[in-house]
């Protein structure tokens, strides 16, 4: 049984090598090596691969394909090769087309994970050499150096010390100290010093196997919201035909038509109901979205992330490296009296290295380059250099100025202000000075000069790692759009804090910690918390005395449960009621674990909300599959990248807004496709059934239905590109609204189709010439009703439609038109037949928008009003 890595920490690095069986000086052999390979496998994190043909195939499994796949069956039984080809061509159009975008997707995963790929400094049979480290096994002796990316688990067994930053990990923005004996963990940074170091675990055995366990465990996301929304639409849609089909057949046999007249016009009408293209145009329409953001550097690994982004009302960031630059930077100096800002950073650098290239003292090069380049350019000769250490917390080196030997200090304040033997009063005042700094996110160096004997305290450097430049656009710009934004760090609550600050996030910051109910203090914290919350969210019929009682009730529920042992972390992340009152009014979680993250997003979830989330360490992986759409920034790990549904190329998160327009304008071509689809089947099927069931007519032929449902299918393809002006706030499905709308619209319809047969037969037309003027009417009334739901208002108000759409709109309508005037597999009625279906067709054009416009203002009058209604939890 394989030994955690934190147990290795807690033995000497001679015991260690002696269990791993590997020597010093040799490392392992070539044989261990294969035997250990064979044991544990390559270092790498396995993801599981299905087969081309596998992800292929799976575009004909599922309730959609077999509805489909049902029709093509129907339509082959009943010799109908015409209808079976085109059934077959979208089926096979839908599957491609998906497949294709997803393993483009996956092809560019892989290539980025190739370019990450890295290599590692081994000692084998005596001889370093240099290998991929995925061939990394327990018990390899292996060098790190600055710059290097710790491949695996290790102990450090020789060397004096190692910086590593642990942000991919933890979150933490500071890098940490590592000397011999203790423990390195995998994706570490290497950032300052040389050691070396044994492989102690490798793969999923290393200390973060359980941020692998919640990727795992998310690896296959719920139905997206996009897939419940086709199926829904789907099993209308079938039940309604299949519905309104019984009642022709019978309708029909019982005037005495041929049975096998009856099951030809029924199955091509079925067919034709059926949304067969329905999945091939939304994937479609939201690949040309992918293919929009993929110009602004942003690889959609899965297709449904465009749909989901445009409902994202909640986004979490991670802090170190995507909101801020993971690079500290030197805040306001602080001056001891007598001293000069020049002696200050004069010190501060003859008591660094630049070559070091370490993370505290890079700011302090940068700060100097910008405030005093004439102080760099005639610095003294370093004549000595001693670099820090985990033990004495300081560096030092001497130079010469004015002919008095100095030597600079810098390092820990506790350390410095006790070399410099202030007197208590002073040492007082510089403790509470380096507290009131770390209270607002500042770690401080001190800075002190010695002469002969006498070491004098010059100053202090406060560094915090800034912003991104774009990162408070970028915030601002989303809650504008209508999403709310939270910082979610492994940082301590105060830096949290005044970053958040920086960035315009003014609402409550909390621990990770406190949402656990550990203590009798967190525990009323966490209740303060959720009353503010609710007082900030007063209704306008609500009052202060009905808040202030439903808040009484939630403390004295939780204090309840806190007495009787029943509130720990699993518990109160199951208890929604309470808890996603305090997630949604808090926008700062600090000192967060990778499972925090995971299940803050669980939460906001199960509260109604559809999550977006952005990371670029191993610690966001869970959090970044588990959201609705997560995404991993530029230079995020390969886990992360992996989990990730957009993937940035490029530094930066202004793109993520322009993913937003772009998703919610995708949104809008599909929703006008849905709704349309939906009108169009109830206008169809409906008047037919009336047309038989009252008058024992049939409107139109089988071969016109064929007909209709191509010429639909053109101009609808093109919506993908068509122009639309996206919603300033979150979108998501609203099947009640989209069925309302539809239904009413298809019901308008029906109605203008009746009143035109009825006009027409009362005119004593024949009835050929009546069927093909009404399958006119539905050609041309059809593209028009696809062109007024492009919008809410009047359908020649901006955006103006396409010419790609425009073009398909006229073209099919016009080919309709030909096939009606002259024949083409209907009977012929001329010109001025065909200009007057025209005519009526554009008067209920007319008619329809402003049916369309006063449905849509009583829609958002009635969401309007369900919205404003007091909660449930004020009304219990």
């Amino acid at each position: 049984m394989s030994k955690t890595t934190d147990f290795y920490s807690q033995q000497s690095p001679e015991v260690s090598i002696n269990q791993l069986q590997s020597k010093r000086k040799i490392g392992l052999s070539e044989k261990q090596v294969r035997d250990r390979l064979e044991e544990y496998g390559l270092n790498e994190v396995q993801a599981t691969e299905e087969s081309v043909l596998k992800r292929l195939m799976k575009r004909f499994w599922g309730p959609i394909p077999w509805m489909i796949e049902a029709a093509a069956l129907l339509s082959a039984s009943a010799q109908k090769w015409e209808d079976f080809s085109i059934i077959i061509v979208m089926l096979l159009v839908n599957a491609v087309l998906d497949f294709l975008q997803e393993h483009r997707a996956l092809n560019a995963l892989k290539v980025l994970k190739h370019n990450l790929e890295t290599e590692t400094h081994v000692l084998r049979n005596g001889k370093f050499q240099t290998i991929p480290s995925k061939y990394l096994v327990p018990g390899d002796i292996i060098e790190l150096k600055i710059g290097d990316r710790v491949p695996a688990d290790v102990q450090l067994i020789d060397g004096e010390y190692l910086l590593l930053d642990e942000s991919a990990l933890t979150g933490e923005s500071l890098p940490v100290s590592k000397e011999t004996g203790q423990v390195a963990y995998t994706n570490t940074l290497v950032k300052q010093g040389q050691m070396q170091a044994i492989v102690v675990n490798t793969a999923t055995k290393t200390r973060f196997h359980s941020v692998v366990a919640l990727i795992t465990k998310t690896q296959q996301k719920e139905t997206s919201h996009f897939q419940k929304m086709v199926l829904k639409i789907g099993h209308f849609l079938i039940g309604f035909t299949l519905l309104l089909a019984i009642i022709i057949v019978l309708v029909a046999l019982r005037n005495g038509d041929p049975f096998s007249e009856i099951l030809q016009f029924v199955l091509v009408l079925t067919v034709a109901s059926i949304p067969v293209a329905l999945p091939a145009v939304l994937s479609v329409t939201m690949a040309v979205g992918a293919m929009n953001l993929a110009k602004k550097q942003a690889i959609v690994s899965k297709l449904t992330a465009i749909e989901e982004m445009a409902g994202i009302d909640i986004f979490c960031s991670d802090k170190t490296g995507t909101l801020t630059q993971n690079k500290m930077q030197i805040s306001d100096p602080i001056l001891l009296p007598g001293y000069e800002l020049d002696t200050l950073f004069l010190n501060a650098i003859m008591a660094s290295k630049e070559t070091n290239r370490d993370p505290i003292e890079i700011p302090i090069f940068d700060y100097a380059q910008k405030s005093f380049p004439e102080l760099l350019s005639s610095l003294p000769e370093q004549s000595s250099f001693t670099p820090f250490n985990p033990h004495d917390k300081y560096t030092k080196g001497g130079y010469q100025k004015n002919g008095n030997h100095y030597i600079a200090l810098k390092g820990a304040p506790q350390v410095i202000f006790k070399l410099c033997n202030l007197s208590p009063e002073g040492l007082e005042q510089m403790l509470k000075q380096v507290d009131e700094l770390a209270a607002h996110g500042y770690r401080t160096l001190a800075i002190a000069r010695q002469s002969e004997m006498q070491i004098e305290l010059i100053g202090l450097l406060p560094l915090y790692d800034p912003p991104r430049e774009d990162s408070k656009d970028t915030i601002d710009r989303m809650e504008s759009h209508g999403v709310q934004v939270k910082m979610i760090t492994g940082d301590n609550l105060a830096i949290a804090r005044e970053i958040g600050k920086l960035l315009g996030l003014k609402g409550a910051g909390i621990q990770a910690s406190k949402l656990s109910g550990g203590g009798g203090q967190t525990l009323l914290e966490l209740a303060q918390v959720l009353t503010q919350s609710i007082y900030q969210n007063l209704k306008q019929d609500v009052t202060h005395t009905e808040a202030g009682q439903f808040a009484d009730k939630v403390i004295q529920q939780l204090k309840e449960m806190y007495d009787t042992r029943l509130l720990d972390r699993e518990f109160i992340y199951q208890h929604e009621s309470a808890i996603v009152e305090l997630i949604e009014s808090t926008e700062i979680f600090a000192e967060v674990i990778p499972e925090d993250k995971y299940r803050i997003v669980d939460t906001l979830q199960k509260g109604g909300h559809i999550v977006g989330m952005t990371g670029d360490g191993v610690n966001d992986a869970p959090a970044l599959k588990k959201a609705d759409c997560g995404i991993a920034v530029s230079g995020a790990t390969d886990v992360a990248r992996a989990s990730a549904d957009i993937i940035l190329t490029q530094p930066g998160l202004s793109v993520i807004n322009d993913a937003i327009i772009q998703s919610r304008e995708t949104f809008k071509r599909m929703q006008t496709y849905a709704t349309f689809r939906i009108a169009e089947t109830i206008r169809l099927i409906l008047f037919i059934t009336l047309a038989i069931s009252v008058f024992n007519f049939y409107p139109i032929t089988a071969i016109m239905v064929i007909l209709l449902a191509l010429l639909n299918d053109i101009p609808i393809l093109t919506l993908a590109y068509d122009h639309v002006k996206s919603n300033g706030t979150p979108v998501r499905w609203q099947m009640k609204r989209l069925l309302t709308l539809s239904t009413v619209l298809g019901i308008s319809g029906v109605i203008s189709s009746f009143l035109l047969f009825l006009i027409l037969e009362a005119e004593g037309f024949e009835q050929d010439i009546i069927q093909t003027m009404i399958f006119l009417k539905l050609v041309v009334a059809g593209h028009m009703t696809l062109w007024i739901l492009r919008n809410d208002g009047w359908f020649w108000e901006k955006p103006y439609p396409s010419p790609l759409l425009l073009g398909a709109i006229l073209t099919t309508e016009i080919i309709g038109t030909l096939f009606a005037v002259y024949g083409l597999f209907v009977t012929a009625i001329g010109w001025e037949m065909a200009l007057l279906v025209w005519s009526y067709a554009i008067a209920w054009m007319l008619i329809n928008n402003a049916v369309k416009i006063v449905t849509v203002k009583l829609l958002n009058r009635y969401q309007k009003e369900e919205t404003e209604k007091p909660s449930a939890a004020f009304s219990q």
